[in-house]
């Protein structure tokens, strides 16, 4: 008779402290921490996804008709939207701005973060792409912190499969400051599966990856990388949207209150009790 299989014990002894998550997203927290990853559910309906699905495609189109196919090929650029959120689609808007997603952020970044990025990324099938890499979403960076500084927010248009080239974590790698070696990724690297309408949640100093796209389609996602506002976004999005348009709550999740002041008089203007 096959014995059954083996199950991690639960009794422990010597132990001081423990974590005692809450919640499903005190969990999902507590895996970023120890592991640096998780996948999580959006929430968004069907009817939600498809449209999210008809504006990305809708902002794709107009994006290279606006840069020019040939100029963004020719720059590695073709397969990347970037600041999707700046061109008038409210959809993206609500990216940014999950609720679950912020929930799980404010548990892990102490005090404010600030959306520093956010990308449309498309990986084509039967062709390499500019994210097929092992890369920190902190590229140069070689530090280890006490707490996230920075954690990626990858939502999946279409589901995230082992054919069409899913995302490679190397597990904890954000406890280390050395890029592992080729043996070490080779028996540690993992290969993430996610539905569409889920998020990869990353922090952002574990090495990842995109893989090979086998399949005769597209695969879709949105990326969005959150910061302490001390980081520098990646483009300036105060400068490209409208402030009347936005809830409080946005301009400074965008970072609106986080600009470099270009003068003193600002500085100091700046430095006005609210």
């Amino acid at each position: 008779m096959k014995p059954p299989a083996s199950l991690p014990p639960e009794a422990h002894y010597g132990v001081l402290l423990r974590d005692q998550p809450a919640c499903e997203l005190d969990e999902i927290a507590d895996q970023i921490r120890r592991l640096g990853y998780a996948v999580v559910d959006s929430g968004y309906s069907a009817a939600e996804l498809n449209r999210l699905s008809a504006a990305f495609n809708q902002t794709r189109q107009q994006y290279v008709q606006a840069w020019g196919a040939d100029r963004l090929r020719n720059i590695n650029e073709l397969h990347t939207i970037r600041a999707p959120l700046t061109q008038a689609d409210p959809a993206f808007l609500e990216l940014a701005g999950n609720p679950r997603i912020l929930d799980v952020l404010g548990r892990l970044i102490v005090g404010k973060f600030i959306l520093n990025q956010q990308n449309g990324i498309i990986n084509p099938p039967g062709e390499t792409y500019n994210q097929a890499a092992w890369h920190r979403d902190l590229p140069y960076q070689h530090f280890v912190s006490s707490s996230p500084l920075a954690l990626n927010a990858l939502f999946c248009l279409d589901d995230f499969t082992r054919e069409n080239g899913s995302t490679f974590v190397l597990p904890a790698t954000h406890k280390s400051i050395n890029y592992p070696s080729a043996a070490y990724i080779e028996k540690h690297a993992v290969q993430l599966e996610a539905k569409a309408g889920q998020y990869l949640l990353l922090d952002c100093m574990m090495f990842h990856s995109g893989g090979f796209n086998r399949t005769h389609k597209e695969r879709r996602a949105v990326n969005h990388v959150y910061t302490i506002p001390y980081f520098k976004q990646q483009i300036k999005l105060a400068g490209l949207m409208h402030h009347h348009e936005l809830t409080p709550a946005q301009r400074e999740l965008f970072g609106f209150g986080y600009q470099e002041p270009v003068t003193i008089e600002q500085y100091l203007e700046n430095r006005k009790a609210p």
